[in-house]
């Protein structure tokens, strides 16, 4: 099949979160497994512009009263896969992808349409696909805009479109001017398609208008269609139910595995343990833990610091936490109240809290490899991938029962020696505690703690499965758009 991305980020090019790790890798896992894949990003400040080429010298984009003109430029392929960029510097050449430091951008909505014209424009010059795959509210107007605009245009004809939910806490919101703002017509705004409590919704639109809605784990994809997770759009969802389906994300073992991590001090495999006493050593020298005591167990924690990846069930025990007989180390950024904590936390108990308030991806993997544990009590979480991580490098997760973490952690149960983890389904700090104090009980048993972490690093969360199931979505999407009536129309 020919396969087209679309979306907002992609490693090695862009990245602010998971996204980004999902467009870098499943393109080159479908390229593997013999498909035609391009990928199409915004031309950010933050793309390395060596080695581009530009591939389409104009395209013409209509705004309001008057025109916009991109041009594509194209990477060298990569594992098979063709990358392109849409170039406008007003949109794209700016400090930040989506925002900065005062808040999101006010023009996102006409940045972001502009990237899905340019898609579709580019496409009819370089080769339309026969799937359209895109990912999050950014990329949302491509299939709104082939069901409308774009309807009767020939190079599209029974072009399949695909569309991935990653977070839906993030659905692209703005006012109804910005409809004729983008020379889109005012009847897409109503409740049945765009209009959302007196809003222009991009996500809704892309969910009323794919012909199949995927995202990123199982459990989301139940989740989502509840009041509590599925942020307003949950009925939008609940009619879309027959062609909604989840598929958890990969993990890229290229990257990250403790057998060739190029970050850590020591590789070690399930069969040499060995060299991970010494990735806990360097870890605790590298957050400047003095005179550490490495007989307690290490809890790691790598994340954005938001009350959505549960830091305010943390905030609510780090006090009685930090009194056990463990060490946390923590790495990431985020809302200046938890920032504040750990600080504060790290001043009190010096050899047993340490934080780096920072985005540090070495670090992240010495985090990984280091550690004895690895806590993720998220609030909801799609898919996550840090748990993932942590399996494969032999740190037990304790994780939230919900979303992704639920799918890929199973229950510890030291009397039959199965399970990967610790989880707990109530949204509450005690749960946590609880669930942290019976973690730290079972490190006390070495022979079985060791049988639980290479159960975890036997799992294989490979993206080739995911491929599979990707393809098997793309032939049932090819399949509506053939059907006498579009879905979701």
């Amino acid at each position: 099949m020919r396969i087209t991305f679309a979306a907002s980020e992609c490693v090695p090019f862009s990245k602010t979160g998971g996204l980004a790790d999902v467009v870098g890798a499943l393109p080159r896992a479908l390229a593997a497994a013999g498909h035609e894949v391009s990928v199409f990003l915004p031309l950010y400040r933050q793309t390395k512009r060596t080695d581009l080429q530009t591939v389409v010298g104009s395209i013409t984009v209509p705004f309001d009263d008057h025109y916009r003109f991109c041009a594509v430029a194209a990477a060298r392929n990569t594992a098979g896969v063709r990358y392109y960029f849409i170039d406008y510097p007003p949109f794209f050449d700016r400090e930040g992808l989506y925002g900065g430091a005062s808040g999101d951008y006010p023009d996102n909505a006409e940045r972001f349409a502009l990237f899905s014209r340019g898609v579709l424009e580019a496409s009819k010059i370089l080769g339309a696909p026969q799937v359209f795959h895109c990912h999050d509210w950014q990329s949302a107007l491509v299939p709104i805009l082939l069901r409308t605009q774009y309807a009767e245009d020939p190079a599209f004809r029974e072009v399949a479109t695909v569309f991935t939910i990653h977070n839906m806490g993030y659905q692209g919101m703005f006012s109804p001017d910005t409809l004729p703002l983008l020379t889109l017509p005012w009847d897409l705004f109503t409740i049945s398609k765009m209009e959302f409590f007196g809003n222009v919704n991009f996500l809704k639109g892309g969910l009323v208008y794919s012909d199949f809605i995927t995202t990123v784990s199982r459990k989301y994809s139940h989740e989502i269609q509840t009041s509590e997770f599925g942020f307003g759009l949950e009925g939008v969802l609940r009619d879309r139910a027959t062609t909604v389906a989840g598929i958890l994300n990969g993990v890229d073992y290229d990257e990250w595995s403790p057998q060739t991590d190029n970050f850590v001090i020591a590789r070690y495999s399930p069969e040499d343990l060995s060299g991970k006493a010494k990735c806990k050593q360097d870890l605790l020298a590298a957050f400047g833990v003095s005179n550490p005591d490495l007989q307690l167990p290490v809890i790691g924690i790598v994340s954005r610091f938001a009350a959505q990846k549960g830091f305010d069930l943390i905030s609510q025990i780090m006090d009685r936490l930090a009194r056990e007989e463990m060490i946390v180390v923590a790495l990431g950024t985020g809302d200046k109240q938890y920032e504040e904590m750990f600080v504060r936390l790290q001043k009190q108990f010096p050899r047993k809290i340490a934080v780096r308030i920072a985005y540090d991806n070495a670090l992240a993997h010495k985090i990984e490899a280091g550690s004895d544990m690895f806590l993720m009590p998220s609030r909801y979480e799609p898919s996550g991938l840090n748990q993932m991580y942590s399996l494969k490098y032999g740190t037990v997760p304790i994780v939230r029962a919900t979303g992704g973490l639920d799918d890929t952690v199973e229950p510890w149960d030291a009397r039959t020696g199965k399970g990967t983890g610790f989880k707990f389904p109530d949204y509450s700090g005690e749960s946590l505690l609880l669930t942290i104090k019976e973690a730290l009980r079972a490190f006390r048993d070495p022979a079985s703690w060791q049988r639980l972490m290479r159960n975890g690093m036997a799992k294989d969360f490979s993206w080739n499965a995911s491929a599979k199931e990707y393809a098997r979505i793309y032939e049932k999407a090819r399949q509506l758009t053939s059907a006498p009536a579009l879905a979701g129309v």
